[in-house]
């Protein structure tokens, strides 16, 4: 047998085990897949695809080879995206508010191949979720210039969905005309107020008389649909595409440090991914009505090595002058420290609840102030 003839004979006896071992890793690709789907999770995980890449890479141990199987390994993943996003392109996100308004933009950006489906508040898209109707919400939280979303905050505290993603969008505002409009044509810019406070600088600059909106998303709708070249509106360049516009200067706010954090709600409770534990989590809780209860209960969490990042307390509406705390901090919970720490926090508290465990904060490139 000649060198070309075995070495065939291999390649085909390899590609056959290959063959049947791609079924078996798409079937859990498949589980995967389901598992998404009932935490409300999006496909692409990039931490830890990276961490898969290179455990698997490792263990090739010729260097030369070692960097084609990453190759390989990287194919693999993609290829496993795409069955996935097949299986879940029926995935329902809803979201509050217009199409291309800033929580539009954080689900277009999260699940890119999820239909995202409009509510006209919080709550209806909340409710979505529980109902069944839906299989997740992107809700906003916070904003670094606004600070806490209250009515979000109370959703979480008293509903049934947990937390199982935490992003950060920044808010990025562009200048939006009509196509073939130039800069010299527009004569007055619309948008939301505090999109047009953040942007004051240029327009001042620029001589444009500004209108106010309701939000940056309807501003650009109706630049798009008014046809008027000396118009011109102030939102994100995802925004823009979905109206039609075109930017005519981007990133014309002044502050790039306002930024908008919105957490991914799921029915399912929120449990680790299998090597992907949560490295954050959100507790809310009510404390007994004794002399120190509160510090104590925030004591506990720093003896067992959790460092608190947000502390807030919230009106418990239905009780006068009662108040419920939110609290979000670093650390795994699925861990017999975390256990330990849970049963004693307990023992401080009339109530206790994981809201949600989730990998640290993930950057949403570009977005809208809505």
């Amino acid at each position: 047998m000649d060198k070309l003839t075995k070495a065939r004979e291999i390649i085909d006896r390899v590609d056959r085990e290959m063959a049947a071992l791609f079924c078996e890793r798409m079937k859990a690709a498949a589980l995967v897949a389901e598992h998404k789907k009932e935490k409300g999770m999006p496909i692409f995980d990039a931490a830890r695809e990276k961490a898969v890449i290179e455990k698997n890479a490792s263990r090739v141990e010729e260097p030369a080879l070692r960097e084609f199987y990453t190759l390989f390994l990287q194919h693999t993943m993609d290829v496993s995206k795409l069955y996935q996003r097949k299986l879940l392109s029926g995935m329902r996100i809803a979201y509050a508010g217009t199409e291309g308004a800033f929580a539009h933009v954080a689900a277009m950006r999260i699940f890119p191949d999820g239909e995202k489906v409009p509510f006209v508040d919080f709550a209806a898209a909340y409710s979505s979720v529980e109902s069944g109707d839906c299989d997740a919400a992107v809700i906003p939280i916070e904003n670094s210039y606004a600070g806490e979303v209250a009515e979000a905050v109370d959703l979480i505290y008293f509903g049934s969905l947990r937390i199982n993603g935490v992003y950060e969008l920044p808010v990025v505002h562009d200048l939006l005309a009509l196509p073939g409009a130039a800069m010299a044509d527009i004569k007055t810019v619309i948008s939301h107020p505090q999109a047009l406070s953040q942007c004051a600088h240029y327009i001042n600059e620029a001589g444009f008389a500004v209108k106010e909106f309701s939000n940056t998303a309807l501003a650009a709708k109706h630049v798009a649909e008014a046809g008027d070249k000396s118009l011109a509106a102030i939102a994100g360049g995802e925004t823009g595409e979905l109206y039609g516009l075109c930017s005519l200067a981007k990133g014309i706010n002044a502050s790039r440090s306002n930024t908008t954090r919105f957490a991914v709600l799921s029915r399912a409770e929120n449990d680790p991914l299998q090597g992907g534990r949560g490295d954050h989590f959100i507790l809310l809780l009510t404390v007994k009505h004794a002399a120190g209860s509160l510090v104590r209960a925030i004591d506990i969490l720093g003896k067992y090595g959790y460092n608190i990042t947000t502390l807030r307390s919230r009106p418990v509406k239905e009780l006068l002058w009662q108040y419920y705390f939110y609290i979000e901090a670093e650390g795994d919970l699925d861990t017999e420290t975390g256990r330990a720490m849970l049963r004693e926090l307990r023992t401080e508290c009339e109530e206790l609840k994981i809201a949600g465990t989730y990998r640290a904060h993930r950057i949403l490139k570009g977005g809208s102030k809505a």
